[in-house]
């Protein structure tokens, strides 16, 4: 089969690979109809998480129907159509008895307590993220062997198209989280920081649960431009202006009620940082996070759906101490809000592909990968078709 395969930074290439095949007995082989570009496969794209090896199959947004199942599966069938969570849970363990999905503690074989040496149970395996995270091949491919299919792949009513729906893999139920892990409500205000793909699906969500002020904090025009118009937002270019003292003056002195850094370790810094960042002194840059801070109110809430590794400085605990804030984080359990997100979709209260810029073939992923980290096209969201 074709598959989009790394062979290091700003390195991928369509491959032929062997087909999966059926490994466990709750296994299924799925057909690929839709596959996206994630924001945060650009970390893996850019040689920025150092687990990867050449030939990994990358990819976690994707869905498409079942061409084989194990004889242990029992909610799926041949033929079903489904869209497939990026985590890997097994549904039984002590985390997933939680509804944690994104803890599992039984489908990643890697080593946790990476940073402190504690030996702690690593989180769920994820695909095509690395070996950190299990080393399990990803979607970007005409195939893909989905293990622990009894737990999470939802299959699709016939009337929804594939880009309605493909976006319940990842980044409409992590804006979702996101804005729930914010408490937002019927009238809160809230910043936004990254208008990319995340921060676009938070806007939406907010939206939908009564948002009334929503600021959004970006330096591409073409984006916050989109978001303006799509979801009445207040644009910031952070290339402008600062924009916590922006926020902060806006709302009489106080900052908005919560705030979402749908940006993460890549953010755009001072030349100091980046040369931090370059001698590996810390793994992500904490520019968003402090701006996070800065922004929320006294008794607010920090929300970060933004991938963070390693250590960053600056953090501000102090001042998120004095302002006695929440800070919620984490990656998404995407399987507890598959159901009601798919409600939404079909209600019409949701409408996650008009975010989407871009269709290739997967034959022309390579060159999606490039368009997209470039911010090339005035891409915003890429989705390929084998």
């Amino acid at each position: 089969m074709k598959a989009l395969t790394y062979h290091g930074a700003h390195d991928v290439r369509v491959d032929n690979v062997p087909d999966p095949v059926l490994q466990q007995d709750d296994d299924v082989i799925l057909r690929i109809t839709a596959t996206a570009i994630c924001g945060s496969d650009l970390h893996l794209y850019r040689g920025k998480v150092p687990t990867l090896e050449h030939g990994d199959i990358l990819g976690h947004e994707f869905m498409g129907v079942v061409e084989d199942a194990g004889k242990g599966v029992s909610k799926l069938q041949k033929g079903d159509r489904v869209v497939v969570p990026f985590v890997i849970a097994c549904g039984s363990c002590f985390f997933c008895r939680l509804q944690a999905f994104a803890a599992c503690e039984t489908t990643n074989p890697g080593k946790g307590g990476l940073l402190n040496g504690k030996n702690m149970r690593p989180p769920s395996a994820l695909f095509g993220f690395s070996h950190m995270y299990g080393g399990i091949p990803g979607g970007q491919a005409e195939y893909v062997r989905v293990p622990k299919a009894n737990v999470g792949p939802i299959v699709i009513p016939s009337a929804l198209r594939d880009e309605q729906v493909l976006f319940l893999s990842d980044i409409l139920p992590t804006g979702y989280q996101s804005v729930l892990n914010a408490e937002v409500k019927q009238g809160s205000s809230l910043a936004i920081f990254g208008a990319g793909p995340v921060g676009l699906m938070a806007a939406a969500c907010a939206r939908m649960k009564g948002a009334e002020k929503i600021y959004m904090i970006d330096h591409h025009a073409y984006r916050l431009n989109f978001a303006a118009e799509t979801y009445g937002i207040i644009p910031i270019n952070f290339d402008d202006v600062d924009p916590a003292e922006v926020i902060v003056k806006d709302t009489d002195g106080r900052g908005v009620d919560a705030v979402i850094d749908a940006v993460g370790f890549e953010a755009k810094g001072s030349a100091v940082e980046s040369v931090i960042a370059s001698l590996k002194i810390e793994s992500s840059n904490g520019t968003a996070l402090r701006q996070c801070i800065a922004s929320v109110r006294r008794g607010g809430v920090v929300s970060v759906p933004g991938v963070y590794s390693g250590f960053i400085h600056g953090f501000l605990f102090g001042d998120a101490f004095d302002k006695g804030i929440t800070i919620r984080m984490g990656q998404t359990n995407v399987q507890k809000f598959l159901p009601e997100l798919l409600s939404f979709i079909e209600e019409g209260k949701l409408q996650p592909d008009a975010i989407i810029t871009h269709r290739l073939s997967l034959g022309e992923a390579a060159e999606g990968y490039k368009i997209f980290d470039k911010k090339e096209q005035d891409c915003r969201k890429v989705v390929l078709t084998p």
